[in-house]
């Protein structure tokens, strides 16, 4: 499976059955993630503009936007509602988060999570080998609550994402405040990574990605 993180909460997950979007953004958000095809789009909050940006898409994917079970073109998901407080007008909306099967690889995509998971959630969250985990604050998990969650959750792999870079209109942190509160240093990023059983780290690795200007 290859990884690509087109910005924001956005990547693109490509397996050799089926190729899977996360959250695509808009302009708006300072990426530019181009004209995107895939056979499966997640959206982890469903009003969430941000996480929406369906005019990206070429071709008629299957959206997924709420809590389930699911499989599609070959890939095995559950949607997991983490935020478990009713939502209100001032608070933040409904997250969910995915854990999918891809090319024998679990990989776990937070979405927009504004707090650790709660207790009954940490079962199906921590069977994933790559987490992609929001570090910047700003609503959302930040750099101690995004390290928190690490532990918990025990991936093998760790991407960040939902942090402040050169293009980044969002009020995030950088990321080297996750790296800190971890005491972990990031190799120097890459424009994708390529994972699969045999290359697995033997301990939780965090994983920079350049996204794609």
């Amino acid at each position: 499976m290859e990884i690509y993180w087109l910005g924001h909460g956005c990547f693109r997950l490509r397996g050799r059955e089926a190729t899977v979007v996360t959250d695509p953004c808009p302009p708006a958000t300072g990426y530019k993630i181009g004209k995107l095809t895939g056979e499966i789009i997640t959206v982890s909050r469903k009003n969430e503009p941000n996480a929406s940006f369906f005019q990206a898409l070429t071709n008629e994917p299957k959206v997924i936007n709420g809590p389930g079970e699911y499989e599609i073109a070959g890939v095995l998901m559950t949607g997991v509602r983490t935020d478990h407080d009713p939502p209100s007008d001032t608070g933040p909306s409904r997250n969910v988060a995915y854990v999918m099967d891809i090319d024998d690889i679990r990989i776990c995509h937070l979405g927009r999570m504004s707090r650790r998971p709660a207790a009954d959630d940490v079962e199906t969250l921590s069977a994933a080998d790559v987490l992609l985990v929001p570090v910047g604050g700003d609503s959302l998990l930040d750099a101690a609550g995004a390290a928190e969650t690490v532990s918990l959750l025990e991936p093998k792999i760790v991407i960040p994402m939902l942090y402040k870079t050169d293009v980044e209109t969002g009020n995030y942190d950088p990321v080297d405040r996750f790296l800190k509160e971890l005491g972990m240093e990031a190799k120097p990023p890459e424009s994708r990574l390529s994972v699969t059983r045999s290359n697995m780290p033997a301990d939780t690795t965090v994983m920079l990605l350049n996204y794609r200007g």
